[in-house]
Parts: C-alpha cells; sequence; structure tokens
C-alpha cells in the first residue's frame, strides 16, 4: 500500500478548476465511483467494485488564494501486490504529474471564458471598512463591499484598482487577500454558476470619497457588519472582514 500527494496551484477560479477538474477525469482506464462531491471544494473517488484494484481512493481538495485555486490531491493505493506496488507507484507518479500539468493548462485557458467578480474591503486607519449600498437593480439598498467585473486582459487587482476609482472616485492599494465566493447566477451572458467573487483589503491612497453609483457610503466597525442586509454573495466574507478589523 502507498499514499501519493500532490498540490497544484491553477490559474482559475474554484468553479473553473473545479469543473475543469472533473472534466478532465483520472489518467488511468480503471472506473472509479464518486463518493463525495461538494463543488467547487472537494470531491472524492473510489475504485469501482472488480476494477482489479484493492484500495484506490483518490480525494482533491480545492481552496483559493491570492494566486488562483489551490488542489492539494491524495492517492491511497493497495493493489495486493507487494513489492510491485514500488514499481506501480512510479507510474502512477509520472502519470499523475503529466495530468496535473495538463490539468492547470486547461483550466487557466478556460478561465479565460469566464467573466470574474471582485471586490476591496477597504480600510482606514480607525479598523472600520467601507461598505456601499446598492441604488438600483434587484438588490437595490443591499449593502456590498465596492467592486465589479473583471474586463478581459485584465488582472484581477488591475480590474479592482479600476472599478474603485469608477465607483469610489479614489485610488486604492490592494493589500491581502480574503477569500473566493462562487455566485450562482450568470455574470455578463456567461455560463451560470462559473463566476465568483473574489475580495482583497485594501486602503485609499488618494482621492476624496464620491458614491458615483451606489446610494450611500459608511465606514463601519467589526461590530456593526451584521446590522446589515447583505447581498448573498457578500455575506460569506463577513468573518474574513471581521478578523481583518480585529488582529491588525
Amino acid at each position: 500500500m502507498f499514499q501519493l500527494r500532490f498540490t497544484t496551484l491553477v490559474e482559475a477560479p474554484l468553479t473553473v478548476a473545479f469543473d475543469v477538474a472533473r472534466s478532465l477525469g483520472r489518467p488511468w482506464g480503471h472506473p472509479l465511483e464518486e463518493v463525495v462531491s461538494e463543488r467547487p471544494w472537494r470531491d472524492v473517488y473510489r475504485a469501482a467494485p472488480g476494477s482489479g484494484w484493492r484500495t484506490l481512493v483518490h480525494t482533491r481538495h480545492f481552496s483559493a488564494t491570492g494566486d488562483g485555486t489551490r488542489v492539494e490531491e491524495q492517492l491511497d493505493v493497495d493493489t495486493g501486490l507487494g513489492p510491485a506496488d514500488r514499481l506501480l507507484r512510479r507510474r502512477v507518479e509520472r502519470a499523475m504529474q503529466a495530468h496535473l500539468d495538463a490539468f492547470a493548462a486547461a483550466a487557466a485557458r478556460r478561465a479565460l471564458e469566464v467573466t470574474q467578480v471582485v471586490g476591496a474591503a477597504l480600510v482606514d486607519d480607525r479598523r472600520r471598512v467601507l461598505v456601499a449600498q446598492r441604488g438600483s437593480g434587484p438588490l437595490a439598498g443591499l449593502w456590498e463591499f465596492p467592486g465589479g467585473k473583471v474586463e478581459r486582459g485584465e488582472s484581477d487587482l488591475t480590474a479592482l484598482v479600476r472599478e474603485c476609482t469608477e465607483e469610489l472616485g479614489v485610488r486604492v492599494q490592494p493589500q491581502g487577500f480574503l477569500g473566493e465566493v462562487p455566485l450562482d447566477g450568470v455574470v455578463a451572458g456567461g455560463p451560470p454558476g462559473a463566476s465568483t467573487l473574489r475580495v482583497w483589503a485594501g486602503r485609499i491612497v488618494a482621492g476624496e470619497l464620491v458614491a458615483h453609483e451606489h446610494t450611500e457610503l459608511r465606514w463601519l466597525a467589526a461590530d456593526e457588519l451584521e446590522d446589515l442586509a447583505w447581498i448573498a454573495a457578500d455575506r460569506p466574507l463577513l468573518p474574513a472582514v471581521r478578523t481583518l478589523l480585529t488582529h491588525p
């Protein structure tokens, strides 16, 4: 019996990395059956009965980083062949590495077809975060972190700086990555459920705040975050923002 672990950093959002990984399958012909599927966070497969493996369990975890999606994989294999497992281990390791290289490239290409959304948790010197109230559309009256869609050819952080200038009239400096939330609906005409919201901490470094696209702007302390009605995409990020405000 042996165990193999692999870590791959994919230049793609969580949903794209997960969907491409599933579409590519695994680098061997033996059938596997799905045990767990929690899109876009985790999946687990195991060898189906009669596949020739005594044990084969393939576990994948997908997590968001500022540079893309980190995919951590673990293979637990038992063929029952004893000493021959060493040779099989090398073959499986080579096959997996080639497979993961192809997966990273395919996911990066697919990501170019998906419109992403970025947001900024802008913090001032009093450890307060800037929040904005939607002024129109189906989400009018709800609160969010400033930001918007990434245009084709832009990086996430370039889009974040541009959107804050357009919405707020200020120049911002992005800082640490806070998290990523899958978006269920269609964004900019793309496939439903493929886009995500990626949020960074940041600071205002120039300009005066003006609500160009929102009804109201507020600065909130950590204990005030739960008092507002948030859009669904931003609410899962509140714990990370609260930690940002209380642990400088």
